[in-house]
């Protein structure tokens, strides 16, 4: 199997731009503040990122999405484990989906 220079050059390329995101990443994790108003804001991120992601497929998907949703929120309250209410409404949307044929 023989590669082209060209493509070696763009994997190569691709190979170190995704070593210097992913390092400076870990670079600047050590300088954000770990007390405060930022790092209180900083937490609550991942959440509202999920929630900005998820929200319009409830809001204009199928009843699949809406059951799934409310499946995710109830095994969260019941159990506080965010993996598993995220594998609950992964499951809930596959059965409802199988369910309903959408």
């Amino acid at each position: 199997m023989f590669a082209s220079p060209e493509a070696l050059t763009a994997i190569i390329g691709m190979a170190l731009v995704t070593i210097a995101i992913k390092a400076s990443g870990l670079l600047l994790a050590d300088r954000l503040p770990t007390q405060g108003f930022a790092a209180a804001w900083l937490r609550h991120i991942p959440g509202a990122v999920l929630a900005a992601l998820v929200a319009p497929a409830i809001a204009t998907g199928s009843p699949a999405e809406l059951v799934a949703a409310l499946a995710t929120g109830l095994v969260f309250i019941a159990t506080r484990n965010l993996f598993a209410a995220m594998a609950s409404g992964v499951f809930a949307v596959y059965l409802m989906r199988l369910w309903l044929g959408a």
